[in-house]
């Protein structure tokens, strides 16, 4: 090849890379995904400086967000109504604090933001988003209301009430929690897609409420407001013993509906006397046990205008004032999600008729029928087949896990649970009429709306399928809790298996505001000694406490949430939580040796004939608690370090150089060999650094 020829293709390879390069430097970046407290518009914001994030968009590599400009306003159009503004030169665009002004209770703001890059590129403004204020206590004049008479019976009551809507309205915000669960409708339909709601918290302590705009719901006149109450796990069956009314026999509603006029007037409806209860179609409904749903005692437009109140409607009874702290939500909704036709339906061994919908979840099945008035039909939830191929439910114990639906007159009907969910792949239907199809069945699965943020797939079909179940194993057991089953009679946020899964979670789905809601239950139920319970809300003894690896959640998911989303919030909220557990195991240990108390230790071990559920463990249980009494050391220093609490991460740090001591004086022999001669051991010695350098 000729120079002149080699020459210019040297000059248009280069010509090519210079404008290549220009236009990356000119490209065009964009701000999505924008979020206030790690959710999108959330109603209920209790944080009064919350915070804000977003992510730049670039398709150009090594291009990153130089400076950042937000802006806050009390309308769309933010930049005549604005009450905060900031721009930085920073990268950061993660937990933004807001600065400004104090914000108004009940309130809603819009935020949008813009970026440079640090090519010099400038993106438009982001969307408008939004976020609103909750409640202060003062604002709360509504009242609690309950059915006549005494919350007695097994079946859920409906209470509703209509109200007149005078003029042209502005806006319509509704507030509402319940003691037990509830499903609200206005004007003969659901006013949102939640589920579970006001969902489960350590109800002693804090109640959640909801907001929802229905600005667009609410109509000029008459409105009508029913609301349906389950027991849920306030007064439902909860815990191994049986127990029920855990929190309360009383099922109980608080709502405030909030009306602005066009011409600036407001009104507010609440719960009092005025409002009326009866019971409806669903004789019971339990989350251990399911449903039973009685087509025939439906009563049509109850929630809707115009419904006539006959005999049964009584006038329902407020309820004293109590002294529950009412919080906003600050974890993602349950919300419904896949769902699955029946991939096989088939007779077993024993006859049973049974539908296969090919995948192990946790939701429940909607169900389509059409039969004599008084039919009786049962589906029963299991999660596998006995090795004979027939139903099997000895592993949900006492758990009946059974709807139950009885048909009204000869139409066509459908059916599905408001109060319940069960864990199933397959289900048994007793007593269907005619020829059971799979267009009559349709399972959904139903757990917290977690993004999913993060996936795995190979070439290896069995990796690929464990990384499968792992996330369905995730969506069955956050429910709202983080549990440790989804079918049987347990479903508790048992502690040891949230910490153990917490950094699995948050690479899977986005879990903070998962983890940031149940974490102020870990706080709330940890004992005052500082000790923490097994589970979470705690429904056992109060002695159920204090097992290494299992208090530990109190430091393990916190410094885990920091890790994986940078939020110094939630090492704030928990630091007093965090430094209680570990000043608890000071105050038991001897001479910084914990070797004491009860700990369930290497749980679930298997050892083939001697396997009994766990407990033939071989490894010393007190080796494992003085691992985890130094692992929550080093992760409260840790937190100290990142809060900037010197002196603490002094005091922390002398402890930590004594535990690891006590530790090796204890359990190293002479040769250098752990007391305990298993993986176990030298797994926890080796992760938590307990060893010497020498």
């Amino acid at each position: 090849m000729s120079l002149p020829i080699l020459f210019s293709r040297l000059f248009i390879v280069f010509t090519v890379l210079v404008f290549s390069v220009a236009e990356g430097f000119s490209q065009k970046i964009a701000v999505q995904n924008l979020t206030v407290e790690h959710l999108v518009n959330p109603f209920s914001v209790d944080n009064s400086k919350p915070r804000f994030s977003w992510k730049m968009q670039s398709a150009v590599k090594n291009t990153l967000q130089a400076s950042y400009e937000i802006r806050v306003g009390k309308n769309e159009a933010i930049d005549k109504s604005r009450v905060w503004t900031s721009t930085k030169k920073s990268d950061q665009s993660v937990l933004v604090t807001y600065a400004g002004p104090d914000l108004e209770s009940k309130t809603k703001y819009f935020w949008q933001v813009r970026v440079k890059d640090n090519h010099g590129n400038a993106s438009k403004w982001s969307q408008v988003q939004w976020f609103q204020t909750g409640l202060t206590e003062k604002d709360w004049v509504s009242n609690w209301i309950t059915v006549y008479g005494k919350d007695t019976s097994l079946a859920s009551p409906m209470l509703r009430k209509e109200f007149n809507i005078r003029k042209k309205v502005k806006t319509a915000t509704a507030y509402i929690t319940a003691k037990g669960l509830y499903e609200a409708r206005l004007n003969g339909q659901r006013i949102s897609d939640h589920y579970f709601a006001p969902g489960w918290t350590s109800y002693q302590d804090h109640l959640q409420y909801q907001v929802y705009d229905l600005t667009e719901s609410v109509k000029t006149g008459l409105n009508a407001f029913g609301v349906t109450l389950g027991d849920g796990w306030y007064k439902g069956r909860i815990g191994f013993a049986g127990q029920s009314k855990f929190y309360g026999d009383t099922r109980a509603l608080l709502f405030q509906l909030e009306v602005v006029y066009a011409d600036g007037t407001k009104e507010i409806f609440i719960t009092d006397d005025t409002w009326k209860s009866s019971n409806g179609p669903i004789l019971s409904s339990d989350i251990y046990n399911g449903e039973t749903y009685d087509a025939r005692k439906e009563q049509p437009g109850w929630d809707d205008v115009g419904f006539e109140e006959n005999a049964l409607w009584k006038a329902a009874k407020i309820l004293p004032k109590d002294k529950v702290k009412l919080v906003g939500m600050s974890g993602p909704p349950v919300t419904k999600h896949e769902t699955f036709k029946p991939i096989k339906i088939f007779k077993t061994p024993l006859g049973e008729s049974v539908v296969d919908f090919g995948q192990n979840m946790v939701g429940w099945v909607i169900l389509k029928a059409k039969g004599p008035a008084g039919t009786k039909i049962t589906l029963g939830h299991a999660e596998v087949l006995d090795k004979a191929g027939n139903f099997y439910t000895t592993n949900l114990r006492s758990a009946k896990q059974s709807n139950e639906y009885i048909l009204k007159d000869n139409v066509a009907q459908s059916f599905e649970p408001h109060f319940t969910f069960q864990g199933f792949r397959y289900v048994k239907i007793d007593g269907y009429p005619g020829e059971l199809t799979t267009d009559a069945l349709t399972a959904v699965a139903i757990y917290s709306d977690m993004k999913q943020t993060g996936s795995f797939t190979s070439s290896n079909t069995m990796l690929n399928q464990l990384q499968h179940n792992i996330q369905w194993g995730q969506k069955g057991n956050f429910v709202d809790v983080p549990t440790d089953c989804p079918q049987r009679d347990e479903r508790l946020g048992w502690t040891g298996d949230a910490q153990a899964f917490a950094t699995t979670a948050a690479y899977n789905m986005d879990v903070a505001g998962f983890f940031t809601k149940w974490m102020k239950d870990v706080s709330a139920d940890q004992l005052e000694n500082g000790s923490v319970p097994y589970v979470v809300p705690n429904v056992l003894n109060k002695r159920d406490a204090g097992s290494a690896g299992w208090a530990d959640v109190a430091t393990i998911v916190p410094w885990d949430m920091y890790v994986a989303y940078g939020d110094k919030g939630i090492l704030t909220a928990q630091y007093t939580s965090m430094k209680r557990w570990v000043n608890y195991i000071s105050s038991v240990a001897k001479n910084d040796l914990w070797n004491s108390g009860s700990h369930f230790g290497d749980w679930l071990f298997y050892r083939p004939n001697d396997d009994n559920d766990g407990r033939a463990a071989v490894t010393d249980k007190y080796m494992i608690a003085q691992t985890f009494y130094a692992h929550s050391t080093q992760l409260l220093i840790n937190a100290a370090k990142v809060l900037g609490k010197t002196d603490d991460v002094n005091q922390y740090e002398a402890l930590l150089k004594r535990i690891k001591q006590a530790y090796v004086n204890e359990n190293m022999t002479a040769n250098g060999k752990l007391a305990s001669n298993t993986q176990t051991a030298y797994v926890l010695a080796l992760q938590f650094d307990m060893l010497p350098e020498e």
